[in-house]
């Protein structure tokens, strides 16, 4: 492997973070009401929210960019000299981009690429592109390098809460039997990232505050005499990420810190403002 290109979806919100190396992004489209617009070059999330919260009759959507962007991608990656690419996507079991990325793949010669299914989404998808980075930096193989991806891949846990269902429910992440019955009862349901990648119910709460509570106690048994990085991530809900730190840190101090990370659009679209995770990758 001479030079690697690392690409990852706009789902990562890696546009919020700092880093100092070549990432190349594909970005879905969000659409509200009548307009659209691209992931965060031309709606950021505080824009997004501010939106929302102007008029909460808007649902927005998404559309995944299309297999020839990401044929452009690839060969542009290629023509500046990577032979090897990796990109890092939402889960399969969120969105298409995976499949999208398979097919672009297979229309593009002369580079090896590695689309590689996070089965996650946010700051884990992030966290594989820098894991990829420091291998490459490191002189690390290919292989080595899709192992350590794997590993965050397979060591990562993620408990949400979502203030509103609709948006699930509006944009398919919940069936809408499940939904109509979760409204009718006032219920804010725990939620996790299964080991598939996919976004599921595991108890059904009556109030957010209460869920919140859920997401700290499932985490605290879940990283109980564990090494971690733990993490929130949050859809412009500064309250309650300052409330999940303090609770956490009370019990776990030697944590030390915990970062938060902004839902970008393109996936705040569906959680709907006011969602919150803690999460965390377990520390080889």
């Amino acid at each position: 492997m001479k030079k690697l290109g690392l690409m990852v979806c706009t789902n990562s919100s890696i546009d919020y973070l700092n880093f100092d190396f070549d990432v190349t992004i594909i970005r879905s489209m969000v659409i509200m009401g009548s307009k659209e617009y691209i992931d965060y070059e031309e709606l950021t999330a505080q824009e997004f929210y501010d939106m929302i919260e102007k008029d909460p009759t808007i649902i927005p959507r998404t559309a995944m960019a299309s297999t020839g962007t990401m044929v452009e991608a690839y060969e542009k990656l290629r023509d500046s000299g990577c032979d090897t690419i990796i990109f890092v996507t939402i889960s399969s079991k969120m969105s298409g981009i995976y499949e999208n990325a398979v097919l672009a793949k297979k229309m593009v010669e002369g580079v090896d690429i590695h689309v590689f299914d996070s089965k996650s989404v946010g700051y884990i998808e992030s966290a594989m592109v820098f894991k990829a980075h420091e291998g490459y930096k490191n002189g690390k193989s290919i292989e080595e390098i899709i192992k350590d991806l794997e590993y965050i891949r397979d060591n990562n846990k993620i408990y949400f809460a979502v203030n509103d269902l609709k948006f699930l429910i509006k944009n398919g992440r919940l069936s809408n039997a499940a939904g109509f019955m979760a409204n009718m009862l006032k219920i804010k349901p725990l939620l996790e990232i299964d080991k598939s990648g996919a976004v599921v119910s595991i108890e059904k709460i009556r109030t957010f505050s209460r869920a919140v509570d859920r997401v700290i106690e499932k985490f605290m048994e879940e990283t109980k005499d564990k090494s971690v990085e733990a993490f929130i991530i949050h859809a412009n809900n500064p309250e309650t990420t300052k409330y999940i730190r303090a609770k956490v840190l009370e019990l776990r101090p030697e944590l030390g810190e915990i970062k938060d990370y902004l839902l970008t659009p393109a996936v705040g679209a569906h959680s709907g403002p006011g969602a919150i995770t803690i999460g965390y990758i377990l520390n080889k």
